[in-house]
């Protein structure tokens, strides 16, 4: 979670005033639709983000991260919610030749972050949610000093009125109630960026909210949370939970919570989604800001306060030109950075591929069908069934492996990728779906091998991470 700019004592709160600014700035993002003032992208551009943790010696999450930062000292590593995490915010590319660049860059930054964290006894890692994580270290005591972030705790409580309910259940159950947002901390992610062209908009976000099972199934990494086994990727209840603040002024009357999946299909573009933000939502964090309409500081405070699991943006401001992204927030960090490309190659081009289809896919998928696919493969990993676009229910292991690993390399290749990075990028996801084993089966297995070593399963993890090679190779 990234919370832009802080929060400066010239700043004040005022909620009247904040959604008279935010009206404001929304319909000049309006007319920058209306005047077709994005920017065109060809080929795409893409990016990403990667959230992380520090480990002690024991394995242990340690909240260390301004210590850790001070001493790596990269402008592209920046702190998070918990003391414990910190994120990498990677350049962007265009997408021909991009994901090689992204693996790349990833791996240099990780050597300097290994390197750094050394330094002060401590271990960088990548993954969804730590299986060392204690449900006490998450408090407001490890909350990264920073004034907005107390102020999002303090808003998101107030506005709950209640404590933190948590309730998740699979092989095990965790329940507990919290007077603090901070278990959102727990979960860690790949965030991936692809740019959208204006009159896309539609068709490549229903596109991505289909492709939001199959990333979700295959990328899998968080199946532990505070000791119990829950989801395979357990990030998803945990951090829609965390939050937990409903609306009832979404589209079509649907109950639609800060945290989601959406509320049903785009019929013509991003700007549904904004109007969502401003109507169906109140601000979090109605700070005022000494800023011209056009940089729309409002406008991006409130979307940024808003966590969709496929997250419409806009890049840059009215001043310029801006552009269109889909920020993709599915998948978690880890198991090292071959997998992490791999994932995001896949949401791209599966994404890419399903949006080009003759007959477009919302008209033949009901968008509860997606969603029940994405909630399907969150809590069963690979072992999830969907229903895809013949209208069939499939194994979602045999579906990747037989039909859409290939779909998204057409779709990257359609992009301009060569075929044979296209090809090789996406080998860790064929590889996977062929064995079965991606990150949350890779512990799962470990655990069932060696019992439940928590810190044994964290140093095995962490070895095979500083090795490099993809988790479907790592043995138990």
């Amino acid at each position: 979670m990234r919370m832009g700019q802080e929060l400066e004592d010239r700043d004040y709160v005022d909620e009247r005033e904040f959604l008279k600014r935010l009206r404001a700035e929304t319909r000049l993002v309006s007319d920058c639709f209306r005047d077709e003032r994005f920017e065109t992208f060809d080929p795409p551009m893409i990016g990403a983000e990667v959230e992380a943790w520090l480990l002690d010696d024991n394995w242990l999450p340690a909240p260390e991260n301004e210590a850790f930062l001070e001493t790596l000292h990269d402008p592209l590593a920046t702190h998070e919610l918990a003391r414990f995490n910190f994120e990498l915010n990677l350049d962007p590319h265009a997408l021909p030749g991009g994901l090689p660049k992204l693996k790349d860059q990833i791996g240099k930054l990780w050597a300097d972050c290994t390197q750094a964290a050394s330094r002060h006894a401590l271990k960088p890692l990548m993954i969804g949610i730590p299986p060392t994580l204690i449900q006490d270290m998450l408090s407001e005591d490890t909350m990264t000093p920073s004034n907005r972030y107390k102020a999002l705790n303090e808003r998101v409580m107030a506005v709950r009125g209640k404590p933190t309910q948590v309730g998740i259940a699979r092989r095990e159950q965790l329940a507990l109630a919290q007077n603090h947002l901070m278990i959102e901390a727990a979960c860690t992610s790949l965030q991936t960026h692809l740019t959208v062209n204006p009159g896309e908009e539609a068709r490549l976000y229903n596109a991505a909210q289909i492709a939001a099972g199959p990333v979700t199934a295959i990328s899998a990494n968080s199946p532990f949370l505070y000791g119990r086994r829950l989801w395979e990727e357990t990030r998803i209840p945990a951090f829609e939970q965390a939050i937990g603040i409903p609306s009832f002024r979404a589209r079509d009357g649907a109950k639609v919570g800060r945290v989601t999946f959406g509320a049903g299909w785009l019929r013509k573009g991003f700007m549904e989604l904004f109007l969502e933000n401003l109507d169906g939502h109140e601000a979090l964090l109605p700070i005022i800001e000494a800023a011209a309409p056009e940089k729309l500081r409002h406008f991006k405070l409130q979307n940024g306060t808003l966590w969709r699991w496929n997250r419409p943006i806009i890049g840059g401001d009215c001043e310029g030109t801006p552009h269109l992204r889909i920020e993709n927030r599915v998948t978690p960090a880890g198991p090292t950075a071959i997998d992490m490309v791999a994932n995001a190659a896949f949401f791209i081009g599966l994404t890419r591929f399903i949006a080009a289809l003759e007959t477009p896919p919302e008209t033949r998928m009901e968008f509860a069908a997606a969603r029940a696919n994405f909630y399907a493969c969150a809590r069963r990993g690979l072992g999830a069934s969907v229903q895809w676009l013949d209208g069939d229910l499939h194994d979602v292991q045999r579906l990747i492996y037989d039909q859409l690993v290939g779909a998204a390399q057409d779709g990257l290749t359609a992009a301009g990728v060569p075929e044979h990075e296209a090809k090789a990028v996406l080998s860790p996801i064929r590889e996977r779906a062929k064995s079965g084993q991606n990150g949350a089966a890779w512990q799962r297995s470990w655990v069932n091998c060696h019992g439940r070593d928590f810190q044994g399963l964290v140093e095995a993890y962490y070895g095979n991470q500083q090795g490099g090679r993809p988790v479907h190779t790592w043995r138990i």
